[in-house]
């Protein structure tokens, strides 16, 4: 695993508080809002897609869902991003919805877990995002799931 760089982090830092500035406000009348958790992007690792470019994937977290989200890591693309991602990770094919945030963040995401009310603060969420993950990055073959 190729470890991030810090601007890496940096760019993932922006994200999330571009994510967070153009969903909060919806997110705070939903039934099961979370006010003990933040938004987070946690377990980013570089993924190869295919001999395409290069992929970083993890989890995003918010104070209502956990999303499965994939970014983009060549910064000079020339051709605009797709309306959807088909990720080919050790676990299985997953489709991925294109967002272009207000800040012009570009990222796929898929929900994995929609209400995350029951948790009792980040750390819980950290510890449920890399638990996700980890089942995310092995095969299902490896997992004894066929």
């Amino acid at each position: 695993m190729q470890t991030l760089t810090a601007q890496e982090y940096e760019n993932l830092t922006e994200l999330v508080k571009q994510y967070r500035d153009v969903h909060m406000r919806s997110m705070k009348g939903m039934s099961y809002f979370n006010p003990r958790l933040g938004f987070d992007a946690l377990c980013f690792e570089h993924v190869e897609q295919g001999g395409a470019a290069s992929l970083m994937v993890g989890a995003l977290i918010t104070p209502c869902s956990m999303w499965l989200v994939a970014l983009p890591s060549d910064v000079s693309l020339n051709e605009p991003l797709a309306n959807t991602l088909a990720l080919d990770l050790p676990s299985g094919r997953y489709l991925l919805n294109y967002e272009l945030l207000i800040g012009g963040s570009e990222l796929y995401k898929r929900l994995i877990l929609e209400d995350l009310s029951g948790l009792g603060s980040m750390q819980e969420a950290a510890r449920l995002a890399q638990r996700m993950m980890v089942q995310i990055m092995v095969s299902n073959e490896t997992q004894g799931i066929e």
